[in-house]
């Protein structure tokens, strides 16, 4: 189910980081100090790779969902 800013808003941190799924890899991931951080987790040559997109609110819902198709690298 995709994220929506009103769900994100009003999240709260626990004692353990937690990641809340968004679509095609992306994912906000919940600190326990309250941080909310935009993550994206992708495959290339069968290896798992990770790409951070920066703190929410200073990086909306729209613009996490925007920067994949900008910053993932091709598979070659």
């Amino acid at each position: 189910m995709a994220l929506s800013d009103t769900k994100i808003k009003t999240i709260k941190s626990t004692h353990k980081p937690f990641k809340l799924a968004d679509e095609r890899g992306l994912f906000l991931l919940v600190k326990p100090t309250g941080g909310k951080l935009w993550r994206l987790k992708y495959r290339i040559g069968g290896k798992e790779k990770l790409l951070s997109f920066g703190v929410y609110p200073n990086v909306s819902l729209a613009d996490a969902r925007e920067k994949p198709t900008n910053s993932k690298p091709s598979q070659e």
